[in-house]
C-alpha cells in the first residue's frame, strides 16, 4: 500500500494538530493559566490520539479497514518492537538499582576530586551518572540537590552548579547505551548502538572538553570546604557492568540482564530491599516505561498514515529544495529533529517523530544508519537542553528552589555551556565530514547507499 511517490502536503495536517494540543497547551498552561510544569500537564498520549483520529478522517480513497493494515504495518517494524522491549527493560533495570545506587556513584565520583573543582565534579559526576542511567531528567532530579548543596557551602553560584548538572545530564542522555533518545534514534534507523557511539563520542567528547575548561577558568581561585558525604562502593557495580558492557558492543539486552541480575543480588545482600519489594520496584521501573512505549507505538501508526498519504515526499521534497549536498542533508537532518523537540519539548518523541523522514534523508544524501542515529539523537538533546520549558530545565528549578535556591531559567541557560558547544562541535562535524562519509569513516555509495 505505501506510496511514497505522490507528494501531499496535507498529509502533514495530523502532525499540525499534534503540535496545536500538545504545544499551544502547554503555553497556555504554563504562561498564560501559570500551572507549574503546565508543559506536562498535556497528556501527549492524548495529543496523538487526536493526530490519529484527524489521519483516518483524511484520504476518502482509503476506507477505515485500510487505514488500519497501514498502520498494522507500521506498527509491525522489528525496530519498533525492539525499541519497546529494550524500553521495558531498561526501566526495570532503573527499578532495581534505585536512588541509592546512582547517589553512590555521584558521592564516589565527588570524593575522587579536590574539593576546589567541585563544579568541575558536578559536571564528571553528572555525565558519568545519566550515562549509566540513560536518563537526564533522574540525573537532574538526583545530581540537581547536590549541586545546590554544594553551591551553598562553596559559594560557587547556584546557577552555575545547576547548569552545570543540566549539561553533564544531557552527556549521558546523548550517548548513553540504556538512554530512551540512543534506543529511539538506532532502532529508528537500523544501527548498532556501538557504532553510534563511536562516531557520537568523537563529537561529544571535545564539546565536554571544552565544557570541563570553561568550568575550571571560571571557579579558579576559590577554595570551598569540604562536603560530608557516604556512599557504598558495591552498589556503583551494576552501573559499571553496563556501561563496561555497552562499550564493548555487548548485545544490549545481555548488559541490561546483567545490570538486573547483578543489582538484584547486590541490594538484596546488603539489606537495601526485600524480595517481594525488588519485583515491585522492577515493575515500577518499567511502567516508567510505558507512556514511552505507547508514545512509540502512536507515532509508527501515525507516521506510517501519513507516508501513506504522501506527507513525507512532500516534506522530504521541501528538504531537498532548502539543503543541497551531503553537509546540507546532515544540517537538515539536525534542524528537523530540533524542530520537532522545541515543538513537543521531549527528545525521545522528536527523536520517533523525525526517524522515518530521516531514513528517506539517508538513501537521498547518502548518510549512513549510524550517522543519521548520531545526528538525530545529538540535535535533539542540543535543543532539550537549552529550552527553558524541557522537563530537565523545570525539574532543576524546581528542585533548586525547594532548598532555598530561586532560581530562574534564563540564569540558568547562560551556564548551559556544554549543549552549546556540542552544537558548536557538532556543526563543525558536518563541516569536516566528506561526501557520502558516514559517522564512522565508511564510504557511503551515494546512489546505493550502501557500505563500500
Amino acid at each position: 500500500m505505501e506510496n511514497t511517490e505522490k507528494k501531499n502536503p496535507w498529509a502533514l495536517l495530523p502532525i499540525g494538530v499534534f503540535l496545536a494540543l500538545y504545544l499551544g497547551l502547554g503555553i497556555l498552561f504554563e504562561y498564560g493559566m501559570k500551572i507549574p510544569m503546565g508543559f506536562y500537564n498535556v497528556p501527549i498520549v492524548i495529543a496523538f490520539l487526536a493526530a490519529i483520529l484527524v489521519a483516518c478522517l483524511q484520504n476518502k480513497a482509503l476506507s477505515f479497514e485500510d487505514k488500519l493494515a497501514v498502520m498494522g504495518q507500521g506498527l509491525g517494524d522489528k525496530n519498533i518492537i525492539t525499541m519497546i522491549l529494550i524500553f521495558l527493560v531498561a526501566g526495570a533495570f532503573v527499578g532495581v538499582v534505585g536512588r541509592g545506587s546512582a547517589q553512590s556513584v555521584a558521592y564516589f565520583l565527588l570524593d575522587l576530586i579536590p574539593a576546589r573543582f567541585a563544579v568541575a565534579a558536578l559536571f564528571l559526576v553528572a555525565c558519568f551518572v545519566s550515562t549509566a542511567m540513560g536518563t537526564s531528567v533522574g540525573t537532574v532530579t538526583l545530581i540537581v540537590p547536590i549541586a545546590v548543596e554544594t553551591a551553598q557551602a562553596s559559594g560557587y553560584s547556584a546557577a552555575l552548579c545547576v547548569g552545570t548538572v543540566v549539561g553533564g545530564a544531557m552527556f549521558g542522555d546523548n550517548l548513553s547505551f540504556i538512554s530512551d533518545t540512543t534506543i529511539a534514534a538506532c532502532n529508528g534507523q537500523g544501527c548498532a548502538m556501538k557504532d553510534k557511539f563511536r562516531g557520537n563520542f568523537r563529537i561529544a567528547l571535545p564539546a565536554a572538553l571544552g565544557t570541563l575548561a570553561l568550568i575550571l577558568l571560571l571557579t579558579a581561585g576559590q577554595e570551598p570546604r569540604e562536603l560530608e558525604r557516604d556512599y557504598n562502593l558495591v552498589q556503583i557495580i551494576p552501573y559499571l557492568l553496563v556501561l563496561v558492557g555497552g562499550i564493548a558492543g555487548i548485545n544490549v539486552f545481555v548488559v541490561l540482564l546483567a545490570g538486573i541480575f547483578s543489582g538484584s543480588v547486590i541490594m538484596l545482600a546488603i539489606g537495601q530491599t526485600q524480595p517481594t519489594q525488588l519485583l515491585a520496584n522492577m515493575g515500577a521501573g518499567a511502567a516508567g516505561m510505558f507512556e514511552t512505549s505507547m508514545v512509540a507505538i502512536l507515532v509508527a501508526a501515525l507516521c506510517a498514515l501519513i507516508r501513506e498519504y504522501g506527507g513525507f515526499a512532500a516534506l522530504l521534497s521541501l528538504i531537498r529544495r532548502l539543503f543541497k549536498g551531503h553537509r546540507g542533508g546532515q544540517m537538515g537532518m539536525g534542524l528537523l529533529v530540533g524542530a520537532m523537540d522545541i515543538a513537543t519539548a521531549n527528545n525521545t518523541v522528536a527523536i520517533v517523530m523525525a526517524n522515518p523522514i530521516a531514513k528517506e534523508m539517508s538513501r537521498d544524501y547518502g548518510i549512513s544508519p549510524q550517522r543519521a542515529a548520531c545526528l538525530l539523537d545529538t540535535f535533539s538533546c542540543i535543543f532539550q537542553g537549552v529550552i527553558p520549558y524541557g522537563a530537565q530545565m523545570l525539574l532543576a528549578l524546581s528542585a533548586a528552589a525547594e532548598l532555598g535556591s530561586a532560581l530562574t531559567a534564563f540564569q540558568v541557560m547562560g551556564y548551559l555551556f556544554y549543549p552549546y558547544l556540542l552544537l558548536v562541535s557538532s556543526a563543525a562535524a558536518i563541516a569536516l565530514s566528506k561526501g557520502g562519509t558516514g559517522g564512522d569513516g565508511r564510504i557511503i555509495h551515494k546512489k546505493k547507499g550502501k557500505n563500500i
